[in-house]
């Protein structure tokens, strides 16, 4: 007696249609299994940064630029060194009272003096003000300078991301 071929399962082998294609192809049925060799649609990539929190490309509202970033910080770290060396006639104050500045004022108002002096302010992506314990954690991981270096597509730094903040111009 001789043996049917079977497939590699072990099962029967499949039954051939219309032009040698299997049954159910040739019948013109989808089954589930073909839906999962599809891909998955695109996501759309944000065009600008901050589309994605439905901040505008443009203008008031719109996620500053790096050199504005630079630039507060410029700022704030030069009226630091002046309070510093106008309290205590020395420079070794200076990171302690850009902390404090920063810490404070971030949280208090999303403004340091800095920004103010640019037109930026940093918020949180909801829209609502960053608040002390979030101000806490942006500044504590802004005062390790590399973080803020390192940003993604809509310009948060890793202090930005972590305290879920956006800095945007007003």
């Amino acid at each position: 007696m001789a043996k049917k071929p079977r497939n590699r399962r072990g099962g029967a082998p499949a039954r051939a249609g219309a032009a040698g294609q299997p049954a159910s192809a040739a019948a013109g049925a989808t089954s589930a299994s073909t839906t999962q060799l599809t891909a998955p649609p695109a996501a759309t990539k944000a065009a600008y940064p901050g589309q994605r929190f439905g901040l505008p490309e443009r203008g008031p509202g719109s996620v500053a630029s790096m050199p504005r970033r630079v630039l507060a910080l410029f700022i704030d770290w030069l009226l630091s060194m002046l309070i510093a060396y106008w309290l205590t006639h020395s420079q070794f104050w200076t990171i302690a009272i850009f902390a404090v500045e920063v810490y404070v004022l971030t949280a208090t108002t999303g403004f340091t003096v800095g920004k103010r002096l640019v037109g930026l302010r940093t918020i949180r992506t909801n829209g609502g003000l960053v608040g002390f314990w979030w101000a806490l954690v942006r500044t504590a991981i802004l005062l390790t300078v590399i973080p803020p270096l390192l940003t993604d597509r809509d310009l948060r730094g890793l202090h930005d991301r972590a305290s879920d903040t956006i800095v945007v111009r007003v």
